[in-house]
């Protein structure tokens, strides 16, 4: 198992982790880490807080548990620090130890693996929008938590990085399969057709990558409850009669609205034009995650040359 050491930098950013939250009046430090360390001296350098410790592996976490702190198990080893702060976050609302309108103080790895050397603050009802514990249980109902956590985490993913540079927008349709192929057509090539299911499926880090390929196409991804992706390119037509939506939204979130008020599934939207994801049930948004950070665009950089100065005049004897 991994161990983190309590080292002097550590122990310092607790401390002006613990400084910042009094100041902004945060619910609480979260500590993301990625091995064991001394509970009892984080406990006792962070005193009179409540801290989570997140970390992903339960290993990791039983030390923590023991010395009375907090827990949250991600089961994410080689996801990216700000997906991983990001679920972190959403498991702590979905376990009913955060609100959804808490803030909070993260420490974490941000530059240099197994180094302390990061703090945040976070207000979570800028970043998860109207979730609440009631709406996380109610749709695991219909969809599994771990199929819907390895979508969102994807959709994420396509809405902060794009592809090449460039923004995408897609959806995807996640349970109830039967009934919602029913409302789907092909909008052309199906890019799953023929692979097997393990191929297609969004817990596979390999078929992650090549959904985000093709999630530059026309068309929705149709997810089966097991994480499996029955049909890609699918045009959703569904009845919009009794829909509201809040005004710019546009053609895909208002399908994504149809079919999670015709069905059972959950409709999960990536806008292109702000790599915002929203979480579609029963025809409403219930949750919207703001991308973190955004893929970084360069730029041709524009470059006007002098004019090249003017030939002297000839003097006049």
């Amino acid at each position: 198992m991994k161990t983190q050491k309590f080292t002097p930098q550590f122990a310092t950013i607790i401390e002006l982790a613990v400084r910042l939250r009094e100041a902004s009046e945060a619910d609480a430090l979260l500590v993301m880490l990625d091995g064991a360390t001394e509970w009892d001296q984080l406990k006792a350098r962070a005193a009179n807080n409540k801290i989570l410790v997140a970390a992903s592996s339960a290993e990791i976490l039983e030390g923590a548990k023991q010395a009375g702190l907090l827990t949250v198990l991600l089961d994410m080893h080689e996801a990216p620090v700000f997906d991983r702060l990001e679920q972190a976050l959403l498991e702590s609302i979905a376990d009913d130890i955060l609100s959804p309108g808490a803030s909070v103080v993260a420490v974490y790895s941000g530059f240099e693996a197994e180094l302390i050397d990061t703090i945040s603050c976070i207000r979570l009802d800028e970043h998860l929008g109207r979730l609440t514990a009631r709406d996380l249980r109610q749709i695991e109902t219909s969809v599994p938590l771990d199929t819907l956590k390895a979508v969102v985490d994807l959709a994420v993913d396509i809405g902060r990085e794009g592809r090449e540079g460039k923004p995408v927008g897609t959806m995807f349709v996640v349970g109830d399969t039967k009934r919602v192929l029913l409302h789907s057509h092909p909008a052309g090539f199906d890019a799953v057709k023929g692979y097997g299911r393990k191929e297609r499926n969004v817990h596979d880090s390999r078929a992650r990558d090549s959904i985000k390929e093709v999630a530059q196409l026309d068309g929705a991804f149709v997810v089966a409850p097991d994480g499996t992706v029955e049909k890609a390119c699918q045009i959703v037509n569904a009845p919009y009669e009794n829909l509201t939506l809040s005004k710019g939204l546009g053609a895909r979130h208002w399908a994504a609205a149809a079919i999670s008020k015709a069905t059972s599934a959950i409709a999960v939207v990536v806008s292109e034009s702000s790599g915002t994801v929203r979480i579609f049930k029963n025809g409403e948004v219930i949750l919207r995650v703001e991308p973190l950070r955004r893929a970084m665009k360069w730029k041709d950089f524009v470059y006007e040359p002098p004019a090249p100065p003017e030939a002297p005049r000839p003097r006049a004897d």
